[in-house]
């Protein structure tokens, strides 16, 4: 089982270039970064773990940022984000950024994809909530159109492009490989369906469940059912929580660091040395 890690990289933390490093030095396969673009001070959205917000989730380096700096001084480590809020972003200017990552890395770069829980953050993109789902949708169906491979129009019902030159490509034919995070619930295996390559779910409980309803919503899809790939993300370890989720097929998890420096980093890579 392949085991990466993800952290709140701030500009309080360890740096994405030592971090890399060490990761790749350690034997760890990954590096997945979340994204918040800011946080407004007035804020009615509970935090989904409960309590107050951790001071981290505003000061987050934005993730296209960093992974490039720790492309840069890795050969074998993957990266991705954990999760990019796609509906945040405007999607031309995304595939550009996820292009070049993918291609400057050769072809490392793993699109975690999401929809967001902090409504103002969103609002502030003017992002309207109770389209949010679509919107995203309908935004990777414009970059596939900019990642394809002879250029093609694209006619949404949130954007369109012209059929456009616009290169790099992901390296691998299409997009690079796409990864939803979200609850389990038939409109997230629907979506996953459609257009990704699996699912990323936050701390990984219940996938005994949920697992046999995704790969049918799958299958009847029309996907292949050895393709999907389901990586639980910013899981705590522990040797009987990693062998149920071998015994159900999963292949990569994601660890959760902590939002801390050199040291503290280094103490929780030196715990989970232990399941590599």
């Amino acid at each position: 089982m392949r085991i990466a890690a993800t952290i709140f990289l701030t500009d309080q933390t360890i740096t994405p270039v030592r971090l890399a490093r060490e990761l790749e030095e350690r034997g760890f396969s990954g590096l997945y970064l979340p994204e918040h673009t800011h946080i407004p001070v007035e804020r009615v959205t509970p935090y989904p773990a409960g309590g107050e917000l951790p001071p981290e989730y505003g000061r987050t380096l934005d993730p296209f940022v960093a992974l490039g700096q720790a492309a840069a001084v890795t050969e074998r480590l993957q990266l991705g984000t954990g999760i990019t809020l796609v509906a945040q972003h405007d999607p031309i200017d995304l595939a550009k950024q996820v292009a070049t990552l993918d291609h400057l890395s050769g072809g490392r770069f793993t699109l975690g994809l999401g929809f967001g829980w902090n409504k103002e953050e969103a609002a502030d993109h003017g992002v309207a909530w109770a389209n949010r789902r679509d919107l995203v949708r309908d935004r990777m169906g414009l970059m596939r159109a900019l990642w394809a491979a002879e250029p093609i129009a694209y006619d949404g019902e949130f954007g369109s492009v012209r059929a456009s030159y616009a290169y790099p490509k992901p390296v691998r034919d299409g997009a690079p490989r796409i990864l939803v995070g979200g609850a389990a619930g038939p409109k997230l295996f629907a979506h996953i369906a459609e257009y990704a390559d699996g699912w990323m779910p936050i701390g990984g409980r219940g996938l005994a469940d949920s697992l046999p309803v995704l790969r049918r919503v799958w299958e009847e899809a029309g996907r292949a059912p050895g393709d999907l790939q389901v990586v639980p993300y910013a899981v705590v370890p522990g040797a009987g929580k990693l062998g149920r989720y071998a015994e159900l097929g999963v292949e990569e998890v994601v660890v959760q660091l902590p939002s801390a420096g050199e040291g503290g980093v280094a103490a929780a890579l030196d715990e989970y040395a232990q399941f590599l």
